[in-house]
């Protein structure tokens, strides 16, 4: 392998992958990264067995061949070299890097050792736009779990009804849903939170105008650019979470998003004694809202806001889950709805129906 490519590009490409790879995996080699050259292009590879993240890059092809190296070494030393061209060949298993003021050898593994994610041979294949695909993202994997114990809520749920794409993930303590588009396959995916994150960080760096999915029944693979990230998919049957979702509700108000979430703000400062709780009152004679949180060994704090109400009541919750149902949409406002103090409450854009975040209230 001999080659030449850019400071520039080939340290995007390790900053994209070089994450998955994991140094405290069963395989020693799962700590390297892997290096090949294709069609004149050098592809940069990195897997932990569950995920795997190909970048491609321009090269400049003398010689073609593959390595694996040390996939945190690479990284940090890539990103220490200064901009321009970086050459690369390879000897045996040394991998020398050179730039005009740097010489280095790093010493690698065979690529023959290292595995390879399967190839989704005869899979369903469709298309998001990128934009779309990143706003969904941002808005549902906060509501994911991280609880192996029931690995199904480590998921986040693709899937269509009514002829609809929709996004999904719940920790069954709250639970966020975005409409995607229209769509007109037959789509139930679950797949892992982590490949998830992992795209939804090389999605925000490309100018992709789409994202492309293929997936079979064991494995799914989106691709963005000159990206590509595979992952095997969860296994097991999600809640039927839509029949949860209120439609009606005693108790709605509508007020300024930023009002909301500085209320939500001040007085979670007083909640953490009491493990983030507090309690929304909404009074419609006043119409107002109002949140109160008490801290028996700092003090307490009551924060009021104007809204345009129907119904009263109060609703106690985790103020962590409030601020992030409201950090998650970016309208001018927002409205807040429950049906009684045990029932769940719903954070929306009244003026957009496509996102819906519920939050399961607190014993009080």
């Amino acid at each position: 392998m001999k080659l030449q490519a850019t400071q520039e590009n080939l340290n995007k490409a390790l900053n994209n992958v070089a994450r998955v790879a994991n140094a405290r995996g069963t395989l020693p080699v799962l700590a390297n990264v892997l290096l090949k050259t294709v069609n004149n292009r050098l592809s940069v590879v990195a897997t932990n067995l569950d995920i795997g993240i190909t970048q491609h890059i321009g090269a400049k092809v003398e010689a073609e061949g593959a390595i694996t190296v040390p996939a945190r070494l690479m990284q940090d030393f890539i990103s220490s070299l200064p901009s321009g061209v970086i050459k690369i060949e390879l000897d045996e298993f040394r991998l020398k890097v050179s730039t005009d003021q740097y010489q280095s050898v790093i010493n690698g593994v065979s690529a023959e050792e290292f595995p390879v994610m399967p190839a989704i041979n005869e899979g369903q294949k469709w298309a998001v736009p990128t934009q779309v695909f990143k706003t969904s993202l941002q808005q549902v994997i906060i509501a994911a779990s991280n609880d192996e114990a029931r690995p199904v809520l480590t998921a986040l749920y693709l899937h269509t009804s009514e002829g609809k794409l929709f996004m999904a993930a719940t920790d069954s303590y709250r639970l966020a849903e975005k409409e995607l588009m229209s769509s007109k396959e037959d789509i139930s995916l679950l797949v892992p939170v982590t490949a998830m994150q992992d795209l939804l960080r090389i999605i925000s760096d490309t100018d992709a105008d789409e994202v492309l999915v293929t997936h079979d029944d064991q494995q799914v693979l989106f691709q963005a650019g000159d990206v590509e990230l595979v992952a095997r998919l969860i296994e097991g049957k999600y809640p039927d979470y839509q029949k949860l979702i209120p439609t009606d509700f005693a108790v709605h108000a509508v007020l300024k998003r930023a009002d909301l979430l500085n209320a939500a703000k001040v007085s979670s400062l007083f909640a953490r004694e009491s493990a983030g709780s507090i309690t929304v009152e909404v009074d419609e004679e006043k119409q107002e809202l109002s949140i109160r949180s008490v801290a028996s060994q700092l003090g307490e704090n009551n924060a009021v806001v104007p809204a345009k109400v129907t119904g009263a009541g109060s609703i106690t919750l985790n103020s962590r889950y409030l601020l992030d149902a409201l950090h998650a949409q970016n309208s001018e406002e927002a409205s807040f709805s429950f049906n009684g103090k045990l029932e769940p409450s719903v954070v929306k854009d009244p003026t957009a129906g496509d996102y819906t975040h519920i939050i399961m209230p607190l014993k009080s």
